[in-house]
């Protein structure tokens, strides 16, 4: 009995393996920049403190959802920083076009002494050129290693 049913079992377990299709179409979504319309950071940073940065991006549509920030170092103590997003382009979704303001966090820690500056994507001028709002803050003076 046990010669007829171990077959008869694997015909079975590999006939749902068969069955199964996988979806071969190209991914539903993709990643894009979104506006910064403001960042509430501090006066000055204390140095080897970690700051809460809220951040407040446009959400274009329905569709479009927060997916984390892009930090990328242009100096020792420069940042660009691009709020992240992913675009669902599901056919039979639909995306109400209303622009909606939202804030996200931005968690930093500071690691050296100097001052900072921060570059948040806002967006592209009328040419096509990559706009940021810049802020610079200081470290304050106190007891510090580095």
């Amino acid at each position: 009995m046990k010669k007829v049913l171990v077959p008869f079992m694997l015909i079975v377990a590999c006939s749902w393996f068969v069955s199964c299709e996988v979806d071969d179409d190209s991914p539903n979504f993709y990643f894009t920049a979104l506006k910064t319309v403001e960042a509430d950071v501090p006066e000055s940073f204390e140095y080897g403190k970690t700051y809460d940065i809220e951040v407040t991006y446009q959400r274009p549509n329905a569709c479009t959802f927060f997916e984390g920030f892009d930090v990328t170092n242009t100096a020792e103590t420069g940042r660009d920083i691009f709020v992240v997003g992913s675009v669902l382009t599901d056919e039979d979704r639909i995306c109400t076009e209303a622009v909606e303001e939202v804030v996200a966090t931005l968690k930093f820690n500071v690691i050296y002494t100097k001052d900072y500056t921060f570059r948040f994507y806002a967006g592209d001028d009328a040419e096509g050129n990559a706009t940021y709002l810049e802020y610079t803050i200081p470290v304050a003076e106190g007891e510090q290693t580095n």
